[in-house]
């Protein structure tokens, strides 16, 4: 659980612990405690909390406008764990508990304080100053954005790249995210990504790729004493990846045990699935990464994609920190001022042609105690004129304690412990418009019918002052936030020179915050929210159902979760002359180990080892002992400081012990496990005499090892000068 203070302007207590990524985005706390009079509540409703529950595929828009949320990646989406609560938690309890009729201990009141909140008075929020960024164009088109603060003595940058997962393949979805990745881990031409890691590591520096839904980013920081060699690292990412085989086979590996465990978290379901239904499961917005899709995946795919996209004149590089500008556009101007490769101008990405898709659809998970909802359709982009309108709308409808679906859903109903509702909005496409939450299976459609009643509500008259005041100061007091700092303001320009938005966008959203009527929010909801448009996705255990979901209106369908397996590799033919390849390979590796009957005559291996992790990131060490016995069990054992963890599998059938308890391995965790068998050395070097595993040569010194099942391992032998 993530505690977020919402934007209020009465008092704000900010605290977060563990994961502040920009890919959540927030679900409705509960309400007030049962035990506080009517009397006691005023005096503290100014402090409100909102419990973060990470929704994977919405975001808090990370270049955006502070508090608005947009989805801003469709696929490899990771669940976020609950994080404790902060200390700030514990002081706003004790406000609560004072507030709540507490006998008071200390000094008498202070004079001429505000009997109630609502007397405080505060100066209406400063436009928010915009500085002055230095820009300059190198005669390869490569943009640059400089702007200096001596804060600290840092240096830090990025370069924006128009690319994305939009512009993939449909048969290689996946392979943004894999060049993304490689091309850092890869390392360059003349140094791997693990020599990177320690350069970098020893000078308390950092360089970063990534590719995203719709742009691709490199990125570095570093000390001001250390610009110079972490400025080096930064242009050889950028301008020279090596994209190594291991990394790519590390990074494909990697995404395949995403693939596995993608149904685990039923909130992650839901939220994946309304989004796919709603853009559409055949639009590259709706697309999933899948076995098959990764099992076309080669290195040359991923150098064809970094050579397509990775030019100058697609890159914007904004620079900030403890600098002279003449010095480091020098120093720019030297490092990439001669990057002269060109390619053709990049397409515009996709549309969203998005058709409504009302209907109740269900995916039956019978390993939760819950039912995870969303219910919406499709919102709008960050430049609609009724952009503040709608936030304001959401906001009210289900923005935290105060909002309608809160106080009625939960704590009139006691129907739902979280329920919130968000417009999401994109910079180049409509984002989500999305209610969402969790109740108990049996009243999923008593939750459902409850929420359908407050957008009922809300469309048929105008919300009241009180209402509109709170929202649109909470939207207001956050654009604080969002250009706290001139890191910030340069990334968020950088965002609208990226997507074409004028520079003082920023300062028209205040403005038109500023003036959003009661009559504003009672028009964008009767022309904006469609209850007959309604997606409803529910994840959870069908069958208790108390009330047919039929009764909401609307037609009910299931969703098939099931992971499809890629199709087994074919097998070489015999006396082809790759199979031949194979064979003599592989016999060479095992003559080169001791002979084929001497790999055959191992039947017990055991692999010991002891992983250390850094004081500064807890100071802990895992102890992990990993046996197999042929001719196909397996036994992985981890000792951590809280106890262990037994995996075991045959290859049919598995199990996994903790301290809490003995449980049989789903299919879903049982495929890592799988691939995992396949890696074991001595049994990969016997692929070759192992029934039902096919050995394939791919190229001089690789060959690739399928179990048949859908599981590959690449195997790549040094075999430089020996015979």
């Amino acid at each position: 659980m993530r505690l977020r203070c919402c934007r209020l302007p009465t008092l704000l207590i900010s605290g977060s612990v563990g994961q502040t990524s920009s890919d959540e985005s927030p679900c409705g706390a509960g309400p007030r405690p049962a035990a506080a009079s009517q009397a006691a509540w005023p005096a503290f409703i100014g402090l409100r909390w909102v419990f973060d529950r990470a929704r994977p595929p919405r975001t808090l828009f990370a270049h955006g406008i502070g508090h608005i949320r947009a989805r801003t990646g469709r696929r490899g989406r990771r669940p976020q764990n609950w994080s404790p609560a902060p200390r700030a938690l514990l002081f706003g309890l004790a406000l609560t508990a004072a507030a709540l009729g507490q006998t008071p201990v200390g000094p008498a009141a202070i004079p001429n304080t505000p009997a109630a909140y609502r007397n405080l008075k505060f100066p209406p929020l400063k436009h928010i100053p915009i500085p002055d960024v230095a820009s300059y164009t190198l005669p390869n088109g490569m943009k640059l954005y400089l702007l200096e603060d001596h804060e600290l003595p840092i240096v830090g940058g990025t370069v924006r790249i128009r690319t994305g997962n939009l512009l993939e393949p449909a048969d290689k979805v996946g392979l943004a995210s894999v060049t993304g990745t490689v091309m850092r881990s890869g390392g360059t031409k003349s140094r791997t990504g693990d020599q990177l890691d320690e350069e970098l590591e020893n000078i308390a520096a950092s360089v970063e790729c990534n590719i995203g839904e719709s742009s691709g980013s490199v990125s570095f920081s570093a000390l001001k004493e250390n610009t110079d060699e972490v400025l080096g690292i930064f242009s050889d990412v950028l301008t020279q990846p090596e994209f190594r085989q291991d990394k790519i086979d590390l990074a494909k590996s990697e995404m395949r045990s995403g693939i596995a465990r993608r149904n685990d978290d039923a909130h992650g379901v839901a939220a994946r699935e309304f989004a796919d239904i709603v853009y559409g499961k055949d639009t590259p917005y709706g697309w999933q990464i899948e076995y098959a899709t990764l099992d076309h995946i080669a290195r040359a795919d991923a150098i064809a994609f970094y050579r397509r996209y990775f030019f100058p004149a697609n890159m914007l590089m904004a620079v900030w920190g403890d600098f002279s500008i003449a010095e480091m556009q020098a120093k720019l101007t030297t490092l990439f001022g001669g990057w002269s490769y060109e390619q053709p101008k990049v397409p515009p990405f996709p549309p969203v042609r998005a058709k409504a898709q009302p209907g109740i659809y269900l995916a039956k998970k019978d390993d939760v105690t819950e039912t995870f909802f969303i219910e919406g359709h499709l919102g709008g982009r960050l430049d609609d004129r009724d952009l503040p309108a709608l936030e304001v709308l959401a906001d009210i409808l289900g923005g935290g304690f105060q909002s309608r679906l809160v106080q009625r859903v939960r704590t009139q109903l006691g129907l739902a412990y979280e329920i919130s509702a968000d417009w999401g909005a994109n910079y180049d496409h409509a984002g989500l418009f999305e209610i969402g939450g969790s109740t108990k299976s049996a009243s999923t459609a008593d939750t459902l019918i409850a929420i359908q009643e407050q957008i009922q509500r809300i469309r048929s008259s105008e919300v009241t002052a009180d209402e509109l005041e709170t929202a649109r100061q909470s939207a207001l007091n956050g654009l604080v936030f969002a250009f706290d700092t001139k890191t910030k303001t340069l990334s968020r320009l950088l965002n609208y020179e990226y997507f074409g938005y004028p520079k003082d966008f920023i300062d028209r959203y205040q403005k038109g915050l500023e003036a959003v009527t009661r009559a504003d929010v009672l028009r964008v909801a009767r022309e904006r929210v469609h209850p007959a448009e309604l997606t409803i996705v529910a994840v959870g255990k069908t069958d208790e159902f108390q009330k047919s979901l039929a009764t909401l209106g609307l037609p009910v369908s299931s969703i098939d979760l099931s992971i499809p397996e890629s199709k087994p590799e074919e097998r070489p033919q015999p006396g082809s002359a790759d199979a031949a390849k194979a064979t003599q390979l592989l016999a060479r590796v095992q003559q080169a180990v001791g002979g084929a009957d001497r790999l055959a005559a191992v039947k017990d291996m055991l692999e010991v080892a002891e992983l250390h992790v850094d004081p500064a990131a807890g100071g802990m060490v895992m102890r992990r002992r990993d046996r197999r016995v042929a001719p196909s069990d397996f036994r992985e054992d981890t000792q951590l400081p809280v106890g262990g963890v037994s995996v075991y599998a045959d290859g049919r059938t598995g199990w996994m012990a903790s301290p809490q308890a003995l449980v049989p391995l789903p299919p879903a965790q049982l495929k890592p496990v799988e691939d995992e068998m396949l890696r074991l050395f001595f049994p990969m070097l016997l692929s070759d005499r192992l029934p039902g595993r096919t050995v394939s040569w791919i190229g001089e010194g690789a060959l690739q090892i399928s179990d048949g099942l859908g599981s590959t391992v690449r195997f790549v032998i040094d075999i430089g000068g020996s015979k």
